[in-house]
């Protein structure tokens, strides 16, 4: 296992007292410390977005931003998944934003539909920036799982936006961070027989095309930086798939490191998950990394 980060500070405002008991976030989703309003209004939905501010944050005072999209297969699932770790970067001074987005067990969608979602919510934040005291050169996309499809699809897929969406805003975000991403949805030459049954088993869930969903397909150069956290004794996202997708996104050119996690598998990253320590470091690796892109503040050294 790679070396357990400390965090400090800021870091000791948030979840360093968990339960050990995995336990599913509610929803809809409890918030406190944060503010809502409706990103997208369709004709059975309205879906939220829930924003945390630094603290004495102030409209004119232009900040990065991160949105997270939860994990749950594109069938189900809730924003509050991502509470700690927005809570956490709002204290570090962005402005952290969870959204909903359409799944299958509540609005009889699938993951296509899901991808114009989260689309339409980062075009969302970039068009309301000034007033939300964001910066919309520094808007980063986040998920786990199905979520973390949703951040790099946001990233990579070309097509799948919303209705009536306009064409001079970008839905594209300037950083990716990862937490076990689905970003094969369609085969890769040489797949085993095994890895193909696989695919076949997932194309029922993406309502389109099963190429034109896959981020892993759609690497090409100029593509924002990225980190990936992944277990690896995934058996629901496999890791050799962050694998491909990391060197693919070398390969062009851009800047992408993988971050494996010994032992670990799916949603390991989670804040309740365990003894937290999982949690802890990949928050403070999404901090390091973060810092890395001059998006934060270095942490005061204990």
């Amino acid at each position: 296992m790679k070396r357990i980060l400390k965090l400090t500070l800021a870091a000791s405002l948030v979840m360093l007292t968990l339960p050990a008991k995995a336990q599913k976030p509610a929803y809809p989703p409890e918030m406190p410390g944060s503010r809502s309003e409706v990103y997208l209004a369709t004709e059975t939905t309205e879906l939220n977005a829930w924003i945390f501010d630094p603290p004495g944050h102030s409209s004119d005072d232009p900040r990065p931003a991160i949105v997270f999209f939860f994990g749950g297969g594109w069938n189900g699932g809730s924003p509050g998944q991502f509470r700690p770790q927005a809570e956490y970067l709002a204290a570090r001074g962005m402005v952290a934003i969870a959204v909903d987005y359409r799944v299958r067990s509540r609005q009889g969608t699938l993951a296509n539909v899901a991808v114009s979602d989260a689309k339409a919510a980062i075009r969302w934040v970039r068009v309301n920036a000034d007033r939300l005291g964001v910066d919309p050169d520094r808007i980063a996309a986040s998920g786990g799982s199905a979520g973390g499809h949703l951040a790099a699809a946001t990233a990579t897929l070309p097509g799948h936006d919303e209705a009536g969406a306009g064409s001079d805003i970008s839905s594209a975000p300037n950083a990716l961070v990862l937490f076990n991403p689905v970003l094969v949805t369609a085969p890769v030459n040489g797949r085993s027989d095994q890895q193909l049954e696989r695919f076949r088993k997932l194309e029922p869930r993406l309502g389109a095309d099963p190429q034109s969903m896959s981020p892993f397909h759609h690497v090409r150069a100029g593509l924002p930086p990225t980190i990936i956290f992944h277990g690896e004794e995934d058996k629901t996202v496999p890791y050799r798939t962050a694998a491909a997708f990391t060197d693919a996104m070398k390969s062009a050119g851009n800047q992408c490191e993988l971050v494996g996690y010994p032992a670990e598998g799916h949603g390991f990253f989670n804040a309740r998950r365990g003894d937290g320590s999982a949690y802890r470091d990949t928050t403070a690796r999404m901090d390091e990394f973060l810092v890395t892109l001059g998006w934060l503040e270095p942490r005061p050294s204990s």
